[in-house]
């Protein structure tokens, strides 16, 4: 078996930091599915996307939904195409492999070069998922019933596993996995994040948006905190209006919900929190979150 021996350090285009190279490149060296935590928008799927980039591998994606099943992944077996085209005499009935449409899994299994494979937010489907994916993970192979074939990786893919943390994933799961959450960006790493999506973006504009950004996250009783997506998001607004960072600067009362805020606040019980904050402020002077 093809052992592999590429490190990821980043890419130009997706800003690691030095925990993140050690998560990935360990679970790399183990052969073990990365799994991945973190706020919604700190860069999960995009990681597995730069990965395959820098890895120089082919990327093979599988977005799971609420009403994903594990065999779905596997193949799907068409009986009733099968059924009515018996009924109509086509030929092709007598080969099932005809009806049989291969997942993702059996996609990423057969690849000639070793591929990375993305099972993306896997907490969404049902709590018995993961479990069901235990042993195709665990040996790299699957049994088709239809055909009574086995299907076997010849060379072992790179699985990257994202969860929004909306199910507690099962520990049998969890003990195959090599774990990393991905925290929230700081202020420098968000510096050049910012950067490598507006490249000499002005260092004004950056510093007073941040400082509005982590303001709006920190603020008490916010129901949704705005992600780096969300503050990218703001940013080109800001750019594309030509939004003076002296008025980001602006803290009186009437000033506390910031310009273009709908990149940033994405529910009603969050803008009208700043409302009421804003009105609190004009009696009382004060600041959001004090």
């Amino acid at each position: 078996m093809q052992r592999p021996t590429d490190r990821f350090e980043g890419t130009s285009n997706y800003i690691a930091t030095q925990d993140l190279k050690i998560a990935v490149n360990a679970a790399v060296a183990l052969e073990r599915p990365l799994l991945i935590k973190g706020e919604p928008g700190t860069g999960k799927t995009v990681l597995a996307y730069e990965m395959a980039s820098a890895l120089n591998a082919p990327l093979i994606t599988w977005h799971v939904k609420s009403t994903t099943k594990a065999h779905n992944g596997l193949y799907e077996y068409d009986a009733v195409s099968r059924l009515r085209d018996s009924q109509l005499g086509d030929p092709r009935v007598q080969d099932v492999r005809n009806y049989l449409k291969p997942g993702k899994l059996w996609e990423a299994f057969t690849s000639p070069v070793r591929p990375v494979l993305l099972i993306d937010e896997i907490d969404k489907a049902d709590i018995e998922f993961p479990n069901d994916l235990l042993q195709e993970l665990d040996r790299m192979e699957f049994f088709v019933q239809e055909t009574g074939e086995t299907i076997r990786a010849a060379v072992r893919p790179v699985v990257v596993i994202t969860s929004n943390n909306e199910k507690e994933l099962p520990d049998a799961f969890l003990r195959r996995c090599f774990f990393h959450y991905i925290r929230f960006p700081d202020d420098e790493t968000m510096k050049a994040i910012v950067e490598v999506h507006f490249p000499g973006i002005k260092g004004r504009l950056v510093s007073s948006a941040l400082k509005t950004f982590y303001e709006i996250r920190d603020t008490p009783g916010l129901k949704k905190k705005p992600s780096t997506s969300e503050l990218l998001d703001w940013l080109k607004l800001l750019l594309v209006e030509d939004i003076d960072p002296e008025t980001l600067r602006e803290k009186t009362p009437n000033k506390l919900i910031p310009p273009l805020h709908g990149a940033l606040l994405k529910n009603e019980q969050d803008v009208h929190l700043f409302e009421r904050l804003a009105f609190l402020n004009r009696r009382e002077g004060g600041r959001p979150g004090s």
